[in-house]
């Protein structure tokens, strides 16, 4: 069972990591388009590359993008605009007119001498006149032209819409409102009444326009007529020739392929639909177990750390959905997704070749996604590789700015050779697409605010963060310097080792230079125990071997515990852990079993708990540490004696397989170790040995 559960523990990891990369393609595969994928890639004024292309089926001529626009502009431009006569107009005003025309009456019939006298005595017709005549005029419609026709001339057509009845008109065949006016005036004194001129005030105050604009109806009308146009103008016969091989697409070769294409997406039935799907989830896990490869293969610490593979992995899903989301707006464009803050971010927090190869996996990833195809991968291929050439740095808003000029002008050149290489000309320098490469440079600049804040999220260290703990006024730094100066000594001069060495094989030289900084702050709790802090008196002459090994395999656990405490990055708390690797605190080791000849020693009580160095950058520092501290036991030493001890100290870590988990070469060994040579020849001021002269 014990056995079992180990194994258990051991392939766990694993198992997360499988599962995370299915989750990926997953969640990928999802957003693929289930639609056929024409096989053939054109462009107008290309060269036809393939073989002679023709019609497998017979299928219809699609028109051409402006055939369609004219036509629908000549339609909508026949529709006539919709109005509508609204009863409830007419039969206000002639109610008010009924109300109006009684109250006059009753004032003209309270005078002594009536001043219309014939309206007193015949008022039924009168009121009835009145009422005829309002009905016949808003039965025929008063209009109230809207804006958009108010210059049109009399001969513009519109549709009158009466109850369920539409007619078209003329303008000029309709009232308005001052027409109808007129028309009062003109025809009131023939109407056979002895006293007209009663009504005329009453009738005139009545008259207003019932006919009115309908712009939703008219829209519907639009809508109705386009839904019925027609988007083909021919047939294209099974057999016939599309293209021969050679052959300039010219535009009517285009509109065939066009045709073409759109015709075999929709015969594309259900399996047909699983079986594109299908090959794009392949294609997409393709791509990304290829990744997972990689990063198992030359990026360990990445693959084998959950944090680390989660936020490496994340970047192509991220920009799968962004991709995703702008397609289905028609006002953006893919063009405005800054591609760029990935390698920006993951250059920032590990190395530039993660960071190419993660940018090239997910622009081929997203561009299984995206409408533009060749030209938007070529573009963002570029800009990635702009972005590590430039060695865009955080730190330095200068080269910064500049490196967002870089990446801007490496869009417009891109552009610029696509457009002259597609069509002869610069037609897509055009300024919805400058303005979508601008706007992704703008969003480019968010790299900068992100990484702290996916620093803490993730518990990654950023430079911007390795200076700050490069301040002597840190407080960790400041109380090592109080109680074990010649620690901080020590710390200081392997931080410049560490570093020169970490700059020459092209290793995280702020990184080196931080975790040498802090890897023995554990000695500040024992200062005295330490060969660089001690005084005339040395402490471990009344202590026990195992007294003495255990306090000084001890500053390893302080030094972890007070990083913790002090909330150090993880990654500075790995160099304290490694910088002793799992070697043996040798000096009384060798006294213990000299002074213990009979007894089997326990080798694990003067060893160090380790692990051993990983990463290039921990190697670097133990084998600065230990060259240092070794070199201070030599005095005046000669270039070979300095030469002699460096092979010595390397050798022993060799042998005693610490560098086994490094993933340092031979070749940048090598280079570390004439980096240390020439640096410890400085520092102990050895001096060049001339020959001697022959007498």
């Amino acid at each position: 069972m014990e056995i079992s559960f180990r194994q258990l523990s051991q392939r766990l990891p694993k198992l997360f990591n499988a599962l995370l990369i299915i989750v990926v393609i997953a969640l990928i595969s999802l957003l693929a388009p289930s639609q056929l994928r024409f096989k053939y890639a054109f462009e107008r004024g290309q060269i036809w590359r393939y073989e002679d292309l023709r019609a497998p089926f017979d299928f219809p001529l699609l028109k051409t993008e402006d055939e369609l626009a004219a036509e629908r502009n000549e339609l909508i431009k026949n529709i006539s605009p919709a109005y509508a006569i609204y009863p409830q107009v007419g039969r206000a005003q002639i109610d008010t007119f009924a109300q109006e025309f009684g109250k006059l009456l009753d004032g003209v019939k309270q005078e002594q001498t009536p001043t219309f006298p014939d309206v007193v005595r015949r008022s039924e017709a009168y009121l009835n006149f009145g009422r005829n005549y309002l009905r016949k005029l808003y039965d025929r419609g008063i209009l109230s032209l809207s804006a958009a026709h108010s210059g049109q001339s009399k001969e513009f057509v519109i549709s009158v819409i009466r109850g369920t009845v539409m007619r078209e008109q003329t303008l000029g065949s309709l009232l308005t409102e001052q027409k109808a006016k007129d028309l009062l005036s003109d025809s009131l004194p023939y109407i056979g009444l002895a006293e007209p001129e009663f009504l005329f005030p009453l009738l005139e105050d009545r008259i207003q326009p019932n006919l009115f604009y309908e712009d939703s109806l008219t829209q519907r009308m639009q809508a109705t007529a386009l839904s019925e146009l027609t988007t083909h103008k021919g047939l294209v016969k099974r057999g016939e020739l599309l293209v021969a091989k050679g052959a300039v697409v010219n535009d009517e070769i285009y509109q065939k392929l066009i045709s073409y294409k759109q015709q075999q997406r929709q015969d594309s039935d259900l399996w047909q639909s699983y079986g594109v799907s299908a090959g794009y989830t392949l294609l997409i896990g393709s791509l990304v177990l290829l990744f997972s490869i990689y990063l198992q293969t030359f990026a360990k610490l990445v693959y084998n750390r959950y944090n680390r593979l989660i936020f490496i992995l994340m970047w192509p899903v991220l920009y799968s959905y962004l991709v995703y989301l702008v397609e289905q707006v028609d006002t953006l464009s893919v063009y405005m997704i800054p591609y760029c803050i990935a390698p920006i971010v993951i250059k920032t927090f590990f190395t530039e070749r993660l960071a190419l190869f993660t940018h090239l996996i997910t622009v081929l990833i997203t561009g299984f996604l995206t409408s533009v195809g060749y030209n938007f991968i070529f573009l963002q291929m570029v800009a990635g590789v702009v972005v590590l050439l430039a060695r865009v740095d955080t730190r330095n808003w200068s080269r910064f700015f500049y490196s967002m000029l870089f990446i801007f002008l490496s869009y417009m050149f891109g552009l610029a050779g696509l457009s002259l290489v597609e069509g002869g000309d610069l037609s897509a320098l055009s300024w919805p697409n400058i303005t979508a490469m601008a706007m992704n440079v703008f969003l480019t600049l968010s790299a900068y605010p992100l990484i702290p804040l996916l620093e803490r999220l993730f518990g990654f260290v950023s430079p911007i963060t390795l200076v700050e703990l490069t301040d002597m006024n840190q407080p960790l730094l400041r109380e090592l310097a109080l109680r074990a100066p010649g620690t901080l000594q020590h710390s200081l001069q392997v931080a410049h080792l560490a570093e020169a060495a970490a700059r020459r094989i092209g290793a995280d030289e702020l990184l080196v230079r931080v975790g040498a900084l802090y890897h023995d702050i554990g000695k500040k709790i024992n200062p005295g125990y330490f060969i660089e802090n001690q005084g005339e008196k040395n402490l471990h002459e009344d202590k026990s071997d195992l007294e003495s090994a255990r306090i000084v395999i001890g500053h390893v656990f302080e030094g972890i515990q007070m990083a913790k405490r002090s909330g150090l990055p993880g990654i500075i708390i790995d160099f304290i852990r490694t910088h002793h690797g799992t070697t043996r605190a040798e000096y009384f080791y060798r006294n213990y079993v000299n002074a213990h000849p009979d007894e089997t020693v326990d080798e694990s009580l003067f060893r160090y708990p380790g692990p051993r160095p990983r990463s290039k950058e921990e190697t670097i520092l133990m084998l600065a540490d230990s060259l240092e501290a070794a070199s201070r036991s030599l005095k005046n030493p000669s270039a070979q004696e300095l030469s002699d001890l460096i092979d010595k100290i390397v050798a022993g870590k060799v042998n005693l397989r610490q560098l086994e988990d490094s993933q340092l070469s031979f070749r940048e060994l090598e280079e570390c170790k004439g980096v240390f040579r020439q640096l410890l020849r400085s520092i102990h001021h050895v001096r060049i040995e001339y020959p001697k002269e022959n007498t």
